[in-house]
């Protein structure tokens, strides 16, 4: 059976995504690390009048070579009461608006006060400490686009504008359903050695999050062909994608990958390693990513595809992959396109990727991706890697 590239199912996927229009109105307070669903102009010049940079006398640039009287004071936040003519100045304070007929400001401790006079003992040049009008942003200066993600900085020049509520994207709901006969659940105890504990659950919620996503998680699947068509079914009502793992291969006890094709299908199968058993359907606009069981493989393809989604949903800008030079040589272990977990230094100007502490092994080896490990992109056609070789890299959430 010929599989599908991994270009090809990126492409084929895209065509079926649509824009993500839930959106909500939210407090600027509560919105950190939420994603802008609107792009936000400035209402107004940023300073709307020539505003003082710090402490000091506003004057025109000529008058520096005199004794100069002080008409009085312009505290900040308050409009200037005066006019600045030869041989005059005024008492300006950080932030405060420049007097009319001013062109400069001279920091207070550049000047000598005696009686109601200053004498200017460092000159500055002309307009100096002076914020200009719109040295912030210009009115109608697009400030955020849509599709930020809001963080401290932001915040902030929401509430210089004047935001109290802000349009946010909803969070994606990401559903987390593991299956599997074998797995227990957190607090649950091991019968046999042939059991074992779910992560999948705990890791990919966590990835979701990560992604700006709210994550559910639902009760363990266990094998059963009844009861997992009608888990799949009322878990797909209440989540915009429903992550799948487990039950997708070639065993006689995989009924998830029965129940997934109940629906459109949209790729079956990729030329990747891990994960070359992915399933990804559709329902409405909602969609369905049977990953397999095996941790490692869950985490990196949720990361390939789950990730690319919600890049187009919330339109995030697809800026974690890069070059880096390889530290020390890989030989392939399959024929497909492969993604290896490896370190990334950052040393002397570049970007170095080895694989220390990697283990070789099966995709079920979740401490790989400790230690905020990266993923090395591994072409088809090539056989082996030599040192410094340059290659891609992805970075995880």
């Amino acid at each position: 059976m010929t599989l599908m590239s991994y270009e090809k199912s990126l492409e084929l996927l895209k065509t079926h995504l649509k824009t993500y229009e839930k959106i909500e109105k939210i407090a600027i307070t509560q919105c950190l690390g939420r994603i802008l669903a609107e792009d936000i102009k400035a209402p107004k010049n940023h300073p709307e009048f020539r505003t003082a940079a710090m402490d000091g006398y506003a004057l025109r640039f000529e008058d520096q070579n005199k004794a100069l009287t002080i008409l009085g004071k312009t505290p900040a936040g308050t409009m200037p009461e005066f006019c600045v003519g030869e041989g005059q100045c005024v008492k300006t304070f950080t932030g405060s608006l420049m007097s009319e007929g001013s062109d400069t400001l001279v920091p207070v401790e550049n000047v000598e006060v005696k009686e109601n006079k200053i004498f200017i003992k460092e000159a500055v040049k002309k307009g100096f400490a002076i914020r200009e009008i719109g040295e912030s942003y210009k009115k109608d200066e697009v400030l955020l686009q849509k599709g930020t993600k809001l963080s401290y900085s932001e915040i902030a020049l929401l509430a210089e504008l004047g935001f109290f509520h802000i349009s946010v994207f909803i969070k994606p709901i990401v559903g987390v359903l593991s299956s599997g006969s074998e797995i227990k659940d957190l607090g649950e105890s091991l019968e046999n050695p042939a059991q074992i504990r779910s992560s999948n659950h705990i890791a990919l919620a966590n990835l979701a999050q990560k992604l700006g996503c709210k994550s559910v998680i639902f009760p363990l699947l266990k094998d059963d062909e009844k009861q997992t068509k009608n888990t799949l079914e009322n878990a797909l009502q209440s989540c915009d994608i429903l992550i799948t793992t487990g039950g997708v291969s070639m065993g006689d006890f995989d009924f998830l990958k029965k129940a997934v094709r109940e629906y459109e299908i949209i790729i079956d199968k990729v030329d990747i390693k891990p994960g070359r058993h992915i399933k990804i359907a559709k329902f409405k606009n909602k969609f369905i990513i049977a990953l397999p069981g095996f941790p490692y493989s869950a985490m990196v393809m949720f990361n390939l595809y789950t990730r690319e989604i919600l890049n187009f949903w919330l339109l995030q800008k697809k800026d974690y992959i890069c070059k880096a030079f390889l530290c020390g040589n890989y030989t392939k272990k399959t024929p497909y396109l492969e993604f290896v977990a490896c370190n990334i230094e950052f040393k002397n100007g570049q970007i170095l990727a080895n694989l220390k502490g990697k283990k070789d092994g099966s995709s079920a080896i979740i401490n790989n991706l400790n230690n905020k490990a990266a993923l090395m992109v591994v072409p088809k056609e090539c056989q082996s890697l030599e040192d410094k070789a340059l290659v891609d890299i992805i970075f995880m959430p």
